[in-house]
């Protein structure tokens, strides 16, 4: 496994080997003992799926201490444009933003650590996505951003006129008001 490290501190690309032959394909998506080979000693406790259409918009949502989540994030069908935003006050990358394009094909996972809000976008016709948490998820410690802060200018990659966003995610705060404590 391939880890690169972006230019934001604990925000990891990971690229698993791929062996192919005439039958198709076998790759060790996951592997505690090779992450914790490479420093990363974090042990997985819940897994996610999420399915979603063409022009859906999820996110940006993180949540605070004490229950603050470390990802592992990964496509197994279609293509998305994954989007973080740095959140951690004390780092020179706070409140900039990191895409990278995940897909069945590409086979590339996002590892983002805690105080980073996280979003994605669907690219595709529908898109299948797959995440590990290290932490249970806990309603009274989340927390989001908008996904069309102006502050932040990001480009999801869907035409405004075809974007499908949920209520609950239309409704959450501007970066500037929103509560965070990283």
């Amino acid at each position: 496994m391939k880890i690169v490290q972006t230019k934001f501190e604990g925000l990891l690309i990971l690229e698993p080997a791929v062996y192919q032959d005439d039958r198709g394909y076998f790759s060790e998506a996951y592997s505690y003992q090779r992450l914790k080979e490479n420093g990363l000693d974090m042990r997985f406790i819940q897994d996610n799926q999420s399915f979603s259409r063409k022009g859906v918009i999820r996110g940006l949502h993180f949540q605070n201490a004490p229950k603050a989540q470390t990802k592992l994030v990964r496509v197994l069908q279609g293509v998305i444009l994954d989007i973080v935003v740095d959140l951690r006050r004390n780092q020179a990358t706070y409140k900039m933003v990191h895409a990278i394009e995940l897909s069945k094909e590409n086979r590339k996972q996002i590892m983002v650590p805690k105080g980073f809000a996280h979003g994605f976008s669907v690219l595709g016709e529908t898109a299948d996505i797959l995440y590990k948490c290290d932490e249970v998820y806990a309603p009274e410690c989340e927390g989001g951003i908008r996904f069309d802060d102006p502050e932040l200018k990001i480009d999801w990659m869907i035409d405004p006129e075809k974007r499908i966003v949920s209520s609950k995610d239309s409704a959450l705060p501007y970066l500037k008001n929103a509560q965070f404590h990283f």
